[in-house]
């Protein structure tokens, strides 16, 4: 493999800017002006497509900053925004001059309006809702328009309030109704003190959310309004503040406290976008990607509205130290919303690494390695990673006398791309593996130079929507040399960038102000063999198979200010040759799927979640409301048959495994637990299907049995 020049590039880049910031003077008091030359600095020199710092610039850097800091439109009224209109075509020349006169000018107005909101909130608090009235709240907040008056305002958060409070309301009435079944002596509570107690609650929330923001520094808000300057140049450049570095930091060691779960910022909550094996969500079960946190409170005690909040601040909120219990208020993506109670816990992420099962399917025995992520020790290559691991797992496998191997990639968020090359060497003799460019840079082209074939059988993949970066260099490379059979969505998420974290300390010399923080710096582009890019457009299935996910919002795509998809020439590779007719096992594969009523099942599932997702006008009557959650209820409770799906295969852990479960039940529990959910999975199934088929294609088993013949 070819040297990165990433390294050099960016020896060059902090050597350009030590020098260039040696002169810089600013007063001490001004740390922020320091930091926004400095990023800018580093943007404009080191980012792989550098944007151009313009009035278009400075527009986008205007409506996002809002956006970010009142998402839900209920702190700056029509006035603001039109006073901090001045600034819509000025920010560019002020990031250039070192000048923060539009976030000072919007950072103390918001202070004074959230100062304001306080007085709101109380007041609309203190009368009874109305739930008999026919009224509706739209949750669609980017198509709404701020409000011109501080009464439409009060109204607004009137709404608000309202909605925010229903869903209270509605869980006291069944708590009460359960507790009159459990007990018949027992009296229920009148409808008014149930929603003098609901309102009480969402009061509670309140105080608690404005005392946590009242906490909050000036440079806390800086750092939004650096990260939405960041965010201009691609959704995966990002600002580490001291504080956030140090979380990035853990998170790589491998090990923290918490839940579990990763989130991403939405203007509804905190959304759930990945679970991490092994962890305190992943082990309960009640919650699942996609599903929204809204409120957070700690052991029983008053929640906090987390709508509208930093996502850094939710986080904040929502992890902890082992043992203590976090109780988190979530809407499910079917749009019911329950209260879920979880027992934090160190999450080691052992169940990040390679694992591998057999696959019995009548008198065939198969292999399945499921690989979450390309995993590595920056530190030390060889103490472990994703490729020397799955090699291991081939060769047990190739022991136990598998005749096909399924790799699952789905939900593999990518990695290392040195693992990728080598376990891309795995399945072919040699050749390139993908094209690496960066900014002003001729291509470099990673290959497998190792003629040695860890497995010549048949191979398939499975991918998803959720399966990114590293991931799909891998699935392009198999599908471009014909090797494997990509199963899966109709493309994967489709990031093809790369990134490198940059200590900005270590570019001023002589620096007075301490920690920094750091950039995480899109750097590269990788390209496909063939020469396109995975870059927006992922990788398109072989067999496409619909999920849950088919018609949500996941991928690049679908992220703020995303780099284009180009391509470059192709390297230079012959296709695989060991199946003797590879298109015809993916139309039979196709033609199964079709007609499949599982998969029928899934897709229905799919088109009805986004269906829900769309539905942002909300019934504030209490009849209607309990009416449409009934019927969200009912369908909720049809598609839960597809969880109940039996492919009839058989899942057994390996001989080596099996040995360690004397002395590790949880292991064990694991394991178990992970081979009943692959029973119910139509698409290892289907991964099992095409193996039989490659079977009879592959150019190494027509030979033995023309020899035998």
């Amino acid at each position: 493999m070819k040297k990165n020049l990433v390294l050099a590039f960016l020896v060059i880049l902090i050597a350009v800017a030590s020098c260039s910031f040696t002169n810089k003077s600013f007063e001490n008091d001004d740390k922020d002006k320091l930091l926004l030359d400095l990023i800018t600095y580093v943007l404009e020199r080191g980012h792989y497509e550098p944007k151009d710092i313009d009035d278009d610039f400075s527009v986008s850097v205007f409506e996002d900053f809002i956006n970010v800091i009142d998402p839900t439109k209920r702190y700056f009224l029509e006035e603001d925004i039109m006073e901090f209109e001045q600034y819509k075509f000025q920010i560019d020349d002020q990031i250039k001059n070192t000048e923060i006169g539009f976030f000072s000018q919007v950072y103390d107005r918001l202070m004074l309006r959230m100062d304001e909101a306080t007085g709101i909130y109380k007041e609309v608090l203190e009368e009874p809702f109305d739930y008999s009235k026919e009224e509706t709240i739209d949750i669609d907040y980017n198509e709404q328009y701020y409000a011109t008056t501080k009464n439409e305002l009060k109204e607004r958060w009137r709404k608000q309030l309202k909605y925010a409070t229903i869903g209270t309301y509605d869980g006291k009435i069944k708590n009460d109704g359960q507790k009159k079944e459990d007990d018949s002596s027992y009296e229920l509570k009148s409808s008014t003190d149930i929603e003098l107690e609901a309102r009480e609650v969402t009061l509670n929330t309140l105080n608690e959310f404005f005392d946590f923001v009242g906490d909050m520094e000036r440079k806390d808000w800086f750092v939004q309004y650096i990260n939405t300057i960041v965010d201009e140049f691609d959704p995966h450049t990002y600002y580490f503040a001291p504080r956030d570095r140090d979380r990035f930091n853990i998170g790589m060691s491998g090990k923290f406290e918490g839940i579990g779960a990763r989130l991403q910022k939405k203007p509804e909550g905190a959304k759930i976008v990945e679970i991490i094996s092994g962890g305190p969500v992943w082990r309960d079960q009640k919650l699942e990607v996609g599903d929204e946190i809204i409120k957070v409170a700690q052991d029983g005690g008053s929640a906090v509205d987390i709508v509208g909040m930093r996502l850094d601040d939710a986080i904040q909120l929502i992890k902890g130290p082992k043992g203590t219990v976090v109780d988190l208020t979530v809407r499910r993506v079917d749009g019911t919303v329950e209260e879920i109670s979880i027992t934090r816990d160190v999450v080691v992420l052992e169940e990040s690494y390679a694992k591998s099962a057999t696959v019995l399917k009548e008198d065939k025995k198969y292999g399945l390695i499921n690989l979450p992520k390309f995993y590595v020790d920056f530190e030390d290559y060889t103490e472990r990673n994703a490729a020397t691991d799955v090699a291991k797992e081939v060769d047990r496998l190739k022991e136990e006398g598998m005749e096909g191997l399924v790799l699952d990639l789905r939900d593999n968020g990518g990695g290392s791309l040195k693992t990728v090359v080598e376990m891309a060497g795995l399945f072919i003799k040699e050749g390139p593996i993908v094209q690496v460019r960066s900014s002003g840079s001729d291509r470099e082209v990673y290959e497998d130079k190792d003629e040695r074939i860890q497995w010549d059988g048949p191979l398939v993949i499975l991918v998803n929507e959720l399966s990114a970066s590293a991931s799909e260099i891998l699935a392009a490379a198999m599908q471009d040399y014909k090797r494997a059979i990509v199963i899966g969505s109709k493309q994967t998420f489709g990031k093809g960038t790369v990134q490198n974290v940059i200590p900005l300390e270590n570019i001023v010399r002589g620096n007075e102000f301490g920690d920094l923080g750091a950039i995480k710096l899109t750097t590269q582009k990788f390209y496909r063999i063939n020469g396109g890019s995975t870059q927006l457009e992922g990788v398109k299935s072989d067999v496409i198979v619909p999920d849950k996910y088919s018609y949500i919002d996941l991928g690049e795509k679908d992220q703020q200010n995303p780099l284009a998809w180009d391509e470059i020439p192709p390297a230079d590779y012959e296709p695989w040759n060991g199946y003797i007719d590879y298109e015809a096992t993916i139309a039979s594969s196709n033609e199964r799927m079709t007609g499949n009523p599982q998969i029928n099942l899934i897709e229905q599932n799919a088109k009805w979640l986004k269906q829900q997702q769309e539905e942002t006008t909300i019934s504030l009557n209490y009849s209607a409301y309990k009416a449409e959650e009934e019927k969200d209820k009912e369908q909720s409770q049809y598609f839960k048959s597809i969880s109940e799906y039996d492919s009839e295969l058989t899942f057994q852990s390996l001989k080596y495994e099996e040995a360690l479960f004397m002395e590790d039940e949880v292991l064990r529990e694991k394991r178990k637990r992970w081979h009943e959910n692959l029973a119910k999975d139509v698409y290892i199934e289907e991964a099992i299907n095409v193996l039989e088929d490659l079977m009879l294609n592959n150019i190494r088993n027509a030979k033995v049995a023309s020899v035998k013949g």
